[in-house]
């Protein structure tokens, strides 16, 4: 189950949730109890290596460097 990152409008609090990919659209309540909080755009980090090239791939948890991919 992927965590979702969600902005709550009302006390503008930015929070993080477990929630089923058939339920990513749905709106969640934040910390305080607010609800109608809307999921935000996640931004990911990539690490480049010294020549500029992206360090990593293989489109796995670990970079590629075992043999779930």
């Amino acid at each position: 189950m992927p965590v979702y990152e969600y902005f709550c409008r009302t006390c503008e609090t930015k929070f993080e949730k477990l929630q089923p990919i058939s339920k990513s659209a749905d709106p969640a309540v934040c910390p305080g109890g607010h609800e109608g909080a809307l999921r935000t755009l996640s931004l990911i980090a990539g690490v480049v290596n010294g020549e500029g090239a992206m360090m990593g791939g293989g489109g796995c948890a670990c970079g590629g460097n075992c043999s779930c991919g």
